[in-house]
């Protein structure tokens, strides 16, 4: 992770601040909360937070110092730029005016730049969400919506807790799973993605995560024929995507 200073992210500080933030609906990225901070008002912080499913991160006091050095009493709360939206009305409006769904889940998407163009290309090739995990993803700032041409502005951003959860929900509503990993016997242009699929990307890290690929039905790989064994993830969610395009754009 970088180490430097935070560009056009909106954040607000303090506990009461962050507690109100949350109680009055804004769209909260994330609450910092310094190490072992653990008094009563933090305490219903905490509990505040659970109970609206936002995402609570220990960190060092240099972390909260990057935000703010004033007296944030060692909390700072991260602003989404966008509103999130519900994963369950977009897939119940997609079968009830005759389309079928795509969907494309990130898993610890970290990069912003990577995360704005992910977005601007499944908001061109047709995708109805993105899905997120509500930890170990990247902040959606106003530097994501500048990489993403403004696609932000348009395709639904969804958070949801537990990404193995998520598919398993997906999978009982009809939606295909299918992963890209480099690890896959499978070419992508192999496999069938007209009925209603999600497509799962992973990491720049370590790719997807191993309880997601096995909750995939499909596994699939862009294939390689350089020396480099892997692309940039938002060129592979680029290609995926498009591939999805063609097999589903009758006339072509």
């Amino acid at each position: 992770m970088s180490n430097h200073t935070p560009s056009k992210t909106s954040f607000l500080y303090g506990t009461r601040a962050a507690m109100e933030s949350i109680l009055a609906g804004q769209d909260v990225d994330k609450v910092l909360v310094l190490k072992k901070l653990n008094n009563p008002l933090i305490q219903e912080l905490l509990q505040t937070a659970r109970d609206h499913r936002i995402p609570v991160q220990r960190v060092p006091a240099q972390k909260l110092q990057r935000y703010t050095r004033k007296n944030h009493q060692g909390v700072v709360c991260l602003l989404s730029a966008i509103t999130y939206s519900s994963l369950d009305h977009i897939i119940a409006h997609c079968f009830e005016t005759g389309v079928s769904p795509l969907i494309v889940v990130l898993d610890r998407i970290t990069d912003v730049r990577n995360f704005g163009a992910v977005a601007r290309s499944a908001d061109c090739a047709g995708a109805h969400a993105i899905v997120v995990p509500g930890k170990g993803s990247a902040q959606i700032t106003e530097d994501a919506i500048k990489t993403s041409a403004g696609a932000l502005n348009f395709i639904p951003v969804c958070r949801a807790p537990n990404l193995e959860t998520c598919l398993k929900e997906l999978q009982q509503q009809g939606l295909q799973i299918v992963s890209c990993t480099e690890k896959a016997k499978q070419l992508v242009y192999q496999c069938d993605l007209t009925p209603p699929t999600a497509i799962v990307m992973g990491s720049e890290e370590d790719g997807i995560g191993y309880n997601l690929l096995q909750a995939s039905d499909h596994q699939v790989k862009v294939p390689m024929q350089g020396n480099i064994g892997s692309l940039n993830v938002s060129v592979a969610t680029a290609l995926i995507l498009y591939e999805c395009v063609r097999q589903r754009i009758t006339d072509l």
